[in-house]
């Protein structure tokens, strides 16, 4: 009798590991914003390598369709000391063996498996299978079930977490003294056996008590284990994030924690350099400690904030200058639109900045490092201008999670569901400037990564905005809105670079393609015309892209286009006629800024350009003199009286 029972034990304790590796707990749906999810799995025997398997999620939505939205190669991880490996954000206590993005795991219906496969078998939207599956789990928040999931993986039961955000809770894996496997939500135990047992961790904890210190100053990292130690613990960390190295500070890094004790601490010094390389993110790691000694946080991060960052010589658009930076396009950028009018100037200035031979489209990850260079803050160095709100912000606080507070994003000043732009899986990968597609006018497509029409905004702000027209939308209460003619431009120009876009009067919802409002556009333009800030800008996205913003270089062509110039004959500025050429003298010249003039009979429009062409500044009803307040250097003035003109020149000192 005793040897039946014995038998019988044997079998359903086999039945418990028919896998070599299972789903042992899964925290899909954490409290707030999904920041501390994580999967676990346990092996059979301790330290498995899982070399060979890969986790697959499944979508159970109605949109979904039981297909896959994101593959994780287990490749080169091993479980620990009790068979158990966690994948999680770097949020989770104690730290997780492997790292996975925050807000990655949906929350259901949904279903995620273990199968011995590549994940080059599993492409995005694969559909689910049993093939080479050796666990699965469908699971939920109270949802009703995802039969095909359940169907389609060979399950029959749809497991719930039942957490709340003040009791967040995790679908767990539990198996009784007769190897009965069964499923049930409760507190989470990353790292930790569900039930209490297996070998005790003890785990250690990296604190700082500031986590933003300037080059030059100390601050102090402690490590405190949950219990003491029965003989010294000897390890290592290291500060090591990118750019940031061990030339960038001094201090000890070897550490040991003595017998008896819980606790050490560390004093690192940031040296003071020279050089100007922008704030810097430092992240504190363990780097060799051993089971059942085990990191509780890890990538604990540090900004060093960077004392060298640098002024332009230009102005931010609250104080904005003219005429400082100069436009960089190629001689005769613009020479084939001279002498056309109405649709053909339109159409030939689409074959300028939309020329498949020349023009490049970068995907929506270049954008964060091409805002970074073109919105940088002219005050500030190590910032970037936002557009709304119009301050700096630094770069590093980058939006890379669902939180947006205090961080910054990409703004469409054309929103994509107006304009109908999608991304692409490859729009996820910053490949660099050299890397690029080919793209032409009816790549509408790539109006998604247009950074004419793409500005560093307030994470918060943008969703403010939303899709609302310009009018609609007029920028938060307070601020100047000397952002109103940069976006305008951005608006003119996209629907000149692409088929399909356009600019009507009023606000015109369900029209995708269409835009408003036009008059509110127009007004926007002509009372903040383009300074050095967005000059700069135009600069530095067309060394990425290979084209410019019009209507920055001739501000000008957007009357001829949708303004009150429609049907006249477009010439670029600067070529009067000597018939009708105006007998005026101007002094002093060279001059310190004020111009008088001499030898007019009435009043006078006055239009100042720099040397390449660009209209800086254009004042009316002008008698004696002007105050043309730009850099020193050299300009043009367009005089203009009685139906007659003078172009002068003259020398800014």
């Amino acid at each position: 009798m005793k040897k039946i029972t014995f038998a019988v034990l044997l079998l359903i304790s086999g039945l418990s590991w028919s896998q070599v590796l299972i789903i042992n707990e899964l925290e899909a749906d954490s409290p707030g914003i999904d920041t501390h999810e994580f999967i676990e799995l346990k092996s059979e025997t301790p330290n498995f390598s899982t070399d060979g398997y890969i986790l697959v999620f499944f979508n159970g939505s109605s949109s979904g369709g039981d297909r896959s939205y994101f593959t994780y190669d287990l490749n080169g991880l091993t479980t620990d000391i009790n068979g158990l490996l966690v994948i999680g954000s770097s949020n989770i206590t104690p730290f997780p063996q492997a790292l996975m993005s925050e807000n990655v795991i949906q929350n259901g219906p949904d279903a995620v498996g273990i199968y011995q496969a590549s994940i080059f078998d599993f492409p995005e939207e694969t559909l689910a299978t049993q093939d080479n599956l050796i666990d699965a789990m469908v699971y939920g928040t109270n949802d009703a079930d995802a039969t095909g999931l359940l169907d389609k993986l060979g399950e029959t039961t749809q497991h719930n977490d039942s957490g709340t955000n003040a009791n967040p809770k995790s679908i767990q894996r539990f198996v009784d003294e007769m190897g009965v496997e069964t499923y049930a939500s409760a507190t989470p135990t990353p790292r930790r056996e569900n039930d209490g047992s297996g070998i005790a961790i003890n785990a250690i904890h990296i604190s700082v008590l500031e986590t933003q210190i300037d080059e030059g100053d100390d601050f102090e990292i402690t490590f405190t284990a949950d219990t003491n130690m029965t003989s010294d613990l000897n390890f290592n960390i290291s500060l090591d994030n990118y750019g940031f190295n061990t030339s960038d500070y001094t201090g000890n890094t070897s550490l040991t924690i003595l017998t008896g004790e819980n606790t050490t601490s560390t004093t690192i010094t940031l040296i003071d350099d020279e050089l100007d390389e922008g704030d810097e993110v430092l992240k504190i790691r363990f780097l060799d400690l051993v089971e059942p000694i085990v990191a509780n946080n890890g990538d604990v991060e540090v900004r060093v904030v960077d004392n060298d960052w640098t002024v332009a010589a230009w102005g931010t658009p609250l104080d904005p200058t003219y005429g400082i930076v100069e436009s960089t396009q190629p001689n005769g950028y613009y020479n084939s639109l001279d002498g056309l009018e109405d649709v053909a100037l339109r159409q030939a200035l689409q074959d300028i900045v939309a020329d498949p031979n020349v023009v490049r489209a970068q995907t929506y990850a270049d954008v964060n490092d091409i805002l970074k260079e073109a919105d940088q803050n002219p005050a500030h160095s190590n910032q970037v201008w936002l557009v709304y709100l119009e301050e700096g912000r630094p770069k590093l606080d980058i939006q890379s999670s669902s939180l947006s507070t205090g961080k910054w994003n990409r703004e469409h000043t054309f929103p994509r569901s107006r304009g109908g732009f999608y991304s692409i899986e490859e729009d996820e990968i910053a490949d660099g400037i050299d890397i690029y597609w080919t793209t032409e006018a009816d790549s509408l497509r790539h109006g998604n990564s247009d950074v004419h029409a793409l500005r560093a905004a307030d994470g918060p702000e943008n969703s403010s905005r939303n899709n609302q027209f310009y009018g609609e939308y007029n920028g938060p209460t307070g601020t100047a809105g000397m952002f109103k003619g940069d976006v305008a431009r951005g608006v003119f120009y996209m629907a000149v670079r692409y088929n399909g876009l356009e600019i009507v009067n009023g606000f015109p919802e369900g029209n995708v393609g269409q835009f408003g409002d036009l008059e509110t556009l127009l007004e926007w333009h002509r009372n903040d015309p383009p300074d050095d800030f967005e000059m700069n800008r135009n600069n530095v996205i067309y060394e990425w892209q290979k084209n410019r913003n019009p209507f920055i270089d001739q501000p000008d062509m957007i009357e001829y286009i949708w303004g009150n110039m429609i049907g006249e004959t477009w010439n670029q500025p600067l070529s009067v006629d000597d018939a009708t050429a105006l007998k005026v003298a101007i002094h002093p010249n060279p001059t310190t800024g004020r111009v008088y003039f001499s030898g007019l009979n009435a009043t006078a429009d006055i239009e100042v350009y720099a040397m390449d062409g660009k209209l800086l500044k254009r004042v009316q009803g002008i008698e004696e003199f002007v105050d043309l307040e730009v850099a020193s250097g050299i300009y043009l003035l367009k005089l203009t009286s009685d139906n007659r003109s003078i172009i002068k020149k003259v020398i800014v000192e």
